[in-house]
């Protein structure tokens, strides 16, 4: 964590990759204006929040402002893209939507490192922080995979689908289910997947090419995220290789 206005000003200014902002409500001045200006540049998210959130945080003097920087540098994602088709390759992203928790997020990235994903595309709000449980549970993945973060997820769909990439939802609303294999997942692929509490927000699904439900056998009807993105990924990876 960084603490106090100046701080974290200067840590923008270096070019820094921070996770999220917190700003004590009410506050405005030139240096919380500058703060603002340069993470909307950044696509670092701000929250001007209550002192007892602050005071939560941490109990040193934070003078009504804390930073939390991030472990890893966020890559973005056109260039990436560009580089996928350049290189001759075929483009493999994972678009998640909300997945807030820390740890299921760090295990979809082991999933994804394991299963051939060339990158991770999150939102600027709403996506779990990349902090140190992230790492450990993802086996080291989040030092290997490129994570994206966007600040408009359905501008970045459409741009994938104008990229010539096909979305692919994973949702339990469809009736298309993933074994009987009437999609065609060995082209440039975006795999879609929602958040632990409300799946995929219903804006989202509209720009999907397609919606693919996991087959179930139990009672319970839905599966954890993490679960549910490595069986999504490895029957891309399996089409793929029987394709070969």
């Amino acid at each position: 964590m960084i603490f106090g206005l100046r701080p974290i000003l200067e840590a923008l200014n270096a070019g820094r990759t921070l996770d999220k902002i917190f700003l004590l409500r009410g506050t405005k001045n030139s240096m919380t204006q500058d703060i603002t200006a340069l993470a909307k540049a950044a696509d670092v998210p701000v929250s001007m929040v209550p002192v007892e959130k602050l005071d939560n945080i941490t109990r040193k003097n934070h003078q009504g402002a804390v930073a939390f920087v991030s472990p890893i540098d966020y890559m973005p994602l056109d260039s990436i893209l560009a580089g996928l088709y350049e290189e001759g390759k075929t483009p493999l992203l994972l678009v998640l939507d909300r997945v807030t928790d820390v740890r299921n997020f760090g295990s979809i990235a082991r999933n994804a490192e394991c299963l051939g994903v060339h990158a991770i595309v999150v939102p600027s709000r709403g996506a779990a922080q990349i902090n140190g449980d992230a790492l450990k549970t993802s086996a080291g993945a989040l030092n290997l995979i490129p994570v994206c973060r966007e600040a408009n997820l359905k501008e970045t769909l459409t741009f994938l689908r104008e990229s010539g990439v096909q979305i692919v939802a994973c949702t339990e609303k469809s009736d298309a289910s993933l074994e009987a294999e009437a999609v065609d997942l060995t082209g440039p692929l975006a795999i879609l997947m929602g958040s632990e509490e409300d799946g995929i927000s219903p804006e989202y699904l509209r720009l999907a090419n397609h919606k693919l439900r996991i087959p179930m056998a139990g009672q319970i009807s839905s599966l954890n995220v993490s679960v549910a993105s490595g069986i999504m990924l490895y029957e891309v990876l399996r089409q793929r290789l029987v394709k070969k």
